[in-house]
């Protein structure tokens, strides 16, 4: 294949899956490369330089977490996408926590999947800032991906960043969910059923209300979207 969009590595244990994926990331452009076992699995993502990794969560020798967690900690810029068991919300609570950037769950339709790879590439490496936000006695270091407020220390990830950073800029409206999915996770298709953006916010929100239970910084409007709430 000549100047493939990406190249991609697909660690899935089951062979029809695999080859199918496969099959198909090659049909849209893609180099794809497979492995079957989790241990094989983090030794090519670890050595072979790819743009993405699909990694199922179900594996032999090493499960898709503790891949996804070590690959997060060598290469803080990889792009990991999960795919999880269909109706398995721990499972994308913990692929999150993990440090993937976003999961498909099976059964997954081909659009979807491409969807969701396409959106990971085109965000990949290119954060919205690296600005230091302020918020009442709160501090937001888009540099260090860091929220403190006097000694405590709650550790961000990007995604969380870009979406303080988003609603910061838009503070004066409420911002949709699916402006959200596209100008942050710059999905293509908005459309797309996925609660990626709920859990991102349930999970920032944990964090801030470690820092202060009374913060009331990001609010949500039923049926609208969210806001950056005024101080």
């Amino acid at each position: 294949m000549k100047n493939p969009k990406a190249r991609i590595l697909v660690v899935e244990d089951d062979p029809a899956i695999l080859h199918g994926l496969q099959d198909l990331l090659v049909f849209n452009g893609y180099a794809a490369d497979g492995a079957s076992d989790g241990g094989q699995g983090l030794a090519a993502a670890q050595s072979g330089g790819y743009d993405l990794v699909l990694l199922d969560v179900m594996l032999p020798t090493l499960d898709g977490f503790s891949i996804c967690n070590r690959l997060r900690r060598e290469r803080p810029a990889q792009a990991i996408i999960m795919l999880t068991a269909k109706g398995a919300e721990e499972d994308v609570v913990a692929g999150f926590k993990a440090g993937a950037d976003d999961y498909v769950s099976k059964p997954f339709s081909l659009r979807e999947l491409m969807v969701r790879v396409e959106a990971v590439l085109r965000r990949s490496g290119k954060p919205l800032g690296d600005e230091c936000i302020r918020y009442k006695q709160m501090l937001f270091d888009g540099r260090n991906l860091r929220a403190s407020r006097g000694n405590q220390v709650q550790e961000l990830t990007r995604r969380e960043m870009d979406i303080l950073v988003y609603l910061h800029r838009h503070q004066e409206r409420i911002v949709p969910k699916s402006e959200l999915l596209t100008q942050v996770w710059h999905y293509a298709d908005a459309t797309i059923e996925t609660r990626t953006v709920d859990i991102h916010l349930l999970k920032l929100r944990k964090k801030l209300n470690l820092l202060d239970p009374d913060h009331g910084l990001i609010e949500t409007v039923r049926g609208e979207g969210y806001r950056w709430k005024a101080e």
